[in-house]
């Protein structure tokens, strides 16, 4: 038996290995990656993506925890002859991106069949080197790809929905069946892109007060504004938070699923106004 059939999932790192061959076209094509890309890799693998994707662009630096997993890489790479992946063997959490073998002058492209444990940390570690990525395109659970693609009043509108519309354009490029990895996990994916040169083009308010503002609304889903803000706003009583909502135009009664990106960063805005005049 060969080494690529011993070699299993780690249970423990949440790995599901991408096995459909189609489905692996499916994402390259759908990822738009050009020649001259130079792309971070979040966890190849066993390079279902690293192989086929280092045909088409310029370099590939393949961030993988899993040391027997850089090692059978090393191998194949070596097989086939391959010289534009750079294999790293760190943990992407832990991971400075600056420090990584990128041309400093170029906007990284980004690639991740992620481990749904960390999939929100990840989201938060580009957000904070958003910097120096261009675009992420990236396998997720399909329930978190659908919470970042959500539109108010919608059942996954929430918190995360407005955080990475902040800071970046999400788009959905393709529904993933959990018949394509091994072992199968419990829940279906989808591949998700986030263009991290199109964020929200109205700003206005501090990124912190904006933060803030949209996890205080969030805090208690299914309670109005009102109260949902009062933990938020603790020096404050009701009826200044009525009052402050009431002069925005927004109707104390709502919920914060029912408010669009510009109602919040209005909101973000008439609060910590007032925050700070009564400091």
């Amino acid at each position: 038996m060969s080494r690529d059939r011993c070699l299993q999932p780690n249970k423990r790192l949440g790995q599901h290995f991408l096995v459909d061959t189609h489905i692996r076209e499916q994402i390259i094509a759908s990822a738009g990656f050009r020649s001259s890309d130079w792309v971070l890799e979040i966890g190849p693998g066993r390079g279902a993506l690293t192989l086929p994707l280092s045909r088409e662009v310029a370099h590939i630096v393949a961030v993988e925890k899993d040391q027997h997993l850089v090692d059978f890489l090393k191998e194949k790479l070596y097989a086939s002859d391959i010289s534009n992946i750079h294999l790293v063997s760190l943990d992407i959490l832990s991971c400075d991106l600056d420090a990584l073998p990128f041309p400093p002058s170029i906007k990284i492209q980004v690639i991740g069949n992620l481990p749904y444990n960390i999939s929100s940390p990840v989201l938060e570690k580009l957000v904070s080197f958003r910097g120096r990525v261009g675009r992420a395109v990236l396998m997720l659970q399909r329930e978190v790809a659908e919470r970042l693609t959500a539109s108010p009043c919608s059942k996954g509108y929430g918190a995360m929905t407005l955080l990475m519309r902040y800071y970046a354009k999400p788009a959905r490029l393709l529904a993933v069946s959990r018949k394509a990895f091994y072992p199968v996990p419990k829940v279906d994916s989808m591949v998700v892109e986030l263009d991290f040169e199109q964020p929200y083009p109205s700003r206005g308010v501090d990124e912190s007060d904006f933060r803030k503002t949209v996890k205080g609304g969030f805090a208690h889903r299914r309670k109005t504004l009102l109260n949902s803000l009062k933990g938020f706003l603790p020096d404050w009583t009701s009826e200044d938070i009525r009052n402050r909502l009431k002069e925005g135009g927004i109707d104390p009664g709502r919920r914060a699923e029912t408010l669009d990106m510009d109602e919040f960063l209005m909101l973000a805005s008439i609060l910590t106004v007032d925050k700070r005049e009564t400091d």
